[in-house]
């Protein structure tokens, strides 16, 4: 049986498991390296990543965002009918995930001699805080809205 123990195993952490996960995820996938990728700011709320997948169209790749992370794609298949002499480019397949912070958009992709651009912005939400002002209600204004309401009652009595 193998057990292993990690931070999120404390009873401090109850509810985190999706954290655990998301880790795994990206250990995985980080490990081979490939596709080899570029990530650009473009303008203060632009960014772009940029992965090279040479030999791959736009039939062989997926760009997907599943809950907080981008998941690129790309699976070649074999062309049974050619004969390969010597074969050292092989039909390969990739998936290489990004975790996307709150407030990253993906606005598009598009693939370029080879390289595939996937553009995101930064969205800065307007701010819904609104100021509520603070009134206190004293007792004087209590007071003297007992004496009106008394003296209206005797009013309606004596009519």
């Amino acid at each position: 049986m193998n057990t292993r123990l990690t931070l999120f195993d404390s009873p401090l952490f109850l509810g985190f498991d999706h954290f655990e996960r998301t880790f795994d995820r990206l250990k995985k996938n980080g490990s081979d390296g490939y596709p080899p990728y570029n990530i650009e700011q473009i303008s203060d709320h632009d960014l772009r990543i940029t992965l090279a997948v040479a030999g791959f169209t736009m039939e062989n790749l997926d760009v997907e965002v599943e809950q907080n992370q981008l998941v690129v794609r790309g699976q070649q298949s074999d062309e049974e009918e050619r004969v390969y002499l010597h074969r050292g480019i092989a039909a390969r397949q990739f998936q290489r995930s990004f975790v996307l912070a709150d407030g990253i958009e993906v606005r598009g992709a598009h693939l370029n001699n080879g390289l595939l651009n996937i553009e995101l912005e930064r969205v800065i939400p307007e701010s819904t805080a609104r100021k509520i002002p603070i009134g206190a209600k004293s007792e004087k204004k209590s007071i003297e809205m007992k004496s009106i309401e008394n003296k209206s009652s005797k009013q309606t009595k004596s009519e």
